[in-house]
């Protein structure tokens, strides 16, 4: 699910003129006070009327946060250049073949993504402190980055891949939400991070975390018997039972996971107010390059919100080559400059590049699909390190 913002809120700001009095001496005549009063009334009549036009062509563009419902930290307003007028009547010119931005003016600064309150789903009031929350609790509740080498010894990063590239196909075939698979994998990281397992229950242990996150995540969670079913009965209902029990009790019930899914709905909404419309491309790229990272062990290392950040920096370049990917908007919602993402961007496009020939391509062979783009045959002519390059020249 896909939740878009589109701001409704509009902040009237009409700058006011003083209208011109004649002198004291001249209104003391009967006469000439009279023609005066016409002048005056001709004058107040003419500056109402630009008043009213001024008004027309500013509402719509200014937004502004309320301090009560937004704190500090977010009181940014949309700043509006002089000349957003007359650069609205210029015709626009497309950026790229998939979408199209914005012609926004150098002094515009920080978007107000947060400003649909009549949608309770997208949470408006609360989502700057929601996702403050989420990314305190990310440093909490992550697996270990290198748990393969220091506790387990009957499986490896390959094992985990191949668990990881089923569990994408089972997750399609039983239509489950992306947050599920997302919270499966964390569940498995976590787990095999505290607990040592041999390799003849690894798939076990994915049926099971696959188990609890459906029944976090989904409406209609699969039942016990028909994930014994995908395992062709390897398996059977009181060992999917005794394992989910294991899962539970070792992490302590704590299902509320800051995934990688949760910060990228926030960022792709941060990113999609620089298009004049939702760039559905940009959305299934991003998401596809982020799900490239559940089977890769080596991105363990990278915090999810790191992961979802570069996933939309990734993705914007990979549509256009034309513009910086990054701006303050982005910046400000998920808290990472340029420099700060350069490693996580890289590895991810060597990732998406297939560098190493990866053989496992469920995630892959899903995003080639119609319904999603085929987002996954989507390169860009130039690689990415240019736009570091140019960073670091700056």
């Amino acid at each position: 699910m896909f939740l878009l913002q589109s701001s409704k809120q509009v902040n009237k700001s009409i700058g006011k003129k003083n209208a011109k009095v004649a002198p004291a001496d001249v209104l003391e005549n009967p006469l000439v006070q009279e023609g005066a009063d016409a002048k005056i009334t001709e004058e107040i009549s003419r500056l109402k009327m630009e008043e009213s036009q001024q008004t027309n062509l500013t509402k719509g563009q200014t937004k502004s946060i309320n301090a009560r419902e937004f704190g500090v930290a977010d009181m940014m307003l949309i700043k509006q250049s002089s000349n957003t007028h007359a650069r609205q009547q210029s015709p626009s010119k497309k950026e790229d073949k998939h979408c199209q931005k914005l012609d926004t003016p150098k002094d515009l600064q920080i978007a107000d993504v947060d400003s649909n309150h009549k949608d309770p789903q997208m949470c408006s009031l609360y989502a700057p402190d929601i996702y403050n929350n989420l990314r305190v609790m990310e440093l909490d509740r992550r697996p270990s980055v290198n748990y393969m080498e220091m506790l387990q010894q009957d499986i490896n990063p390959n094992m985990r891949g191949i668990l990881i590239d089923w569990l994408v196909e089972v997750s399609e075939e039983y239509r489950l939400v992306p947050d599920t698979l997302y919270l499966t994998v964390n569940l498995i990281d976590r787990f095999l991070s505290q607990n040592h397992i041999e390799k003849q229950k690894l798939q076990l242990l994915g049926v099971a975390c696959m188990l609890i996150a459906s029944k976090y995540e989904e409406i209609c969670a699969p039942r016990v018997e028909e994930l014994c079913f995908i395992t062709d009965n390897t398996y059977m209902r009181e060992e999917v039972l005794k394992m989910e029990s294991q899962v539970l009790n070792l992490l302590g019930f704590q299902l509320s996971v800051p995934t990688t899914k949760k910060f990228l709905r926030r960022f792709i909404q941060a990113s999609q107010v620089s298009y004049k419309v939702p760039c559905v491309e940009m959305e299934f790229l991003a998401n596809y390059l982020a799900e490239l990272t559940l089977v890769e062990y080596r991105f363990l290392r990278f915090f999810p919100s790191l992961i979802a950040a570069s996933a939309v920096f990734l993705a914007r370049w990979i549509l256009s080559q034309s513009d910086h990917p990054w701006n303050p908007t982005l910046e400000h919602y998920t808290g990472y400059v340029t420099s700060d993402l350069k490693g996580t961007v890289l590895t991810l496009q060597e990732l998406q590049l297939n560098t190493e020939g990866c053989s496992l391509n469920a995630i892959r062979e899903k995003y080639r699909q119609q319904k999603f783009k085929s987002v996954a045959t989507l390169t860009s002519p130039k690689r990415v390190e240019s736009v570091f390059l140019k960073f670091n020249n700056s």
